[in-house]
């Protein structure tokens, strides 16, 4: 199958500007909760860890419900600031407050507590609902150019490791500020500043986006919601490409969410997670160019598989850090950094050739329908990643407690923490390689137009 073939002019610099900005957003509410929420209710509301990891997925079911509502009604929308924008605003005014309350540590343990953490957790996901769906929907909508849509995600990728670098860097170091491990005081805190970020990067995009262009289908398709998930799941570039995204995104949730342990347990500093972090999210900000570059080059299935190898091969390597120590890991972390930046520009550029071509041949705008389906099944894809951690880190016997009463782990789970870390998600990423060599959305050529009968 081809991608359209470029049919509009670049996007403005402003607008690309106004437009990333939303990714402090969209970043931060991915990382922060990602790499703290698992370890806030194991290690200080004394929540049993198969019990935290129910907590932080069982909300995200509720997102394959609300993102695709959000996505239709995004497509039907009717209003002078466009079909996207009014549901970003929504979501700009109630998400900062919803994310603030999962971390204000109210006097529970237990049970008690993993309910209240649910269910503020749940109210938090439907407020990013508001906002995610419409935001990453508007890319295939502002140009119809197959290399201007990689080189406009260019720059939200490059507010992602900004957003991820100040989140995944200043949050941890704000919980840590009142001691090695933290305390309930110090998660308020941290919940206050990111709440602030949060509402910024929200408005931000809202006012900066007030002149985006929208080249997609002006028909919004009235169908049914059954109706158009039919129309998706028959579209094999967009399937096959969504199980190729959620294999990627579960191995990079388990990384998320073991990094505390990893830290804690097998570096043995829990202030390492901060430099992971930066190593992590560093060639995010520099090697951009480079993948846009790549995927010309090679084209962006290409471009896919050398990323994902180097996904792979770094995390795998890091297996070897008990022998060689912290300094090795940062360096395997760089290489980690490296893939996952390339990984995460082209899936998204590649969802937005998808849309764009399904766009051009059925005349009907239903990229709210698609990128609903997309975020949903994503989002539980990506809780799902920490349960399969807790679930590792039980089987290794890890031993929940509270801060006023530490606890020594056995081997076991020390261990645990390792694999769970390295070798799980290293074999998941290698089977995403096979994955993409399957993918069949390339760069048109003078002699092809869009297909969707080629095989995927």
């Amino acid at each position: 199958m081809t991608a359209p073939a470029a049919t509009s002019s670049p996007v403005s610099r402003g607008v690309r500007l106004g437009y990333g900005v939303g990714s402090f957003c969209t970043a931060t509410f991915g990382a922060v909760p990602g790499l703290l929420l698992l370890y806030y209710m194991t290690n200080f509301l004394a929540v049993p860890a198969w019990l935290a990891g129910v907590v932080v997925t069982a909300p995200k079911v509720w997102d394959l419900v609300i993102n695709p509502l959000v996505g239709r009604w995004s497509d039907r929308t009717v209003s002078r600031m466009g079909p996207r924008r009014p549901w970003m605003l929504a979501g700009a005014a109630t998400l900062p407050i919803a994310f603030f309350l999962v971390f204000a540590g109210p006097p529970l343990t237990g049970t008690p507590a993993a309910l209240y953490v649910g269910a503020c957790f749940l109210a938090a996901a439907t407020a990013y609902a508001l906002f995610e769906v419409p935001y990453k929907t508007m890319p295939a909508e502002m140009t119809g150019d197959y290399h201007e849509r990689t080189s406009l995600l260019q720059w939200r990728m490059i507010f992602i490791g900004a957003a991820t670098a100040i989140s995944g860097i200043a949050a941890p170091a704000l919980v840590n500020s009142e001691g090695d491990n933290g305390t309930l005081g110090s998660y308020r805190l941290m919940a206050v500043v990111i709440a602030v970020i949060l509402a910024a990067s929200m408005f931000g995009a809202f006012f900066g986006t007030a002149r985006a262009p929208m080249t997609g289908a002006p028909q919004a398709d009235n169908g049914g919601l059954r109706a158009q998930f039919a129309s998706a799941r028959s579209n094999p570039a967009f399937v096959w490409l969504l199980v190729l995204a959620c294999t990627q995104q579960l191995a990079v949730a388990m990384m998320l969410a073991a990094a505390p342990y990893f830290a804690t347990y097998t570096i043995g500093d829990p202030r390492a997670v901060t430099t992971l972090f930066a190593a992590l999210v560093g060639p995010m900000l520099l090697t951009m160019p480079l993948w846009v570059w790549l995927s010309k080059r090679f084209d962006k299935r290409g471009a896919m598989i050398l990323a994902a190898l180097m996904f792979s091969g770094g995390t795998a390597a890091a297996l070897a850090t008990p022998i060689f120590g912290g300094w090795y890991a940062h360096v395997m972390i760089l290489l980690v950094g490296t893939g996952i930046a390339g990984v995460q520009l082209l899936q998204f550029s590649m969802l937005a050739d998808v849309i764009a071509v399904d766009a051009q041949t059925t005349g009907k705008r239903r990229a709210g329908v698609f990128t609903g389906l997309w975020t949903a099944i994503e989002s539980g894809v990506s809780a799902f990643g920490a349960l399969v951690f807790g679930t590792i880190l039980s089987i290794g016997g890890f031993i929940s407690s509270e801060p006023d009463t530490p606890v020594a782990q056995p081997d076991s789970a020390v261990t645990a923490v390792l694999i769970g870390q390295t070798a799980v998600p290293a074999l998941i990423i290698l089977l995403s390689v096979l994955m993409t060599l399957k993918y069949r959305l390339t760069i048109p050529t003078p002699a092809a137009g869009p297909s969707s009968d080629e095989p995927v």
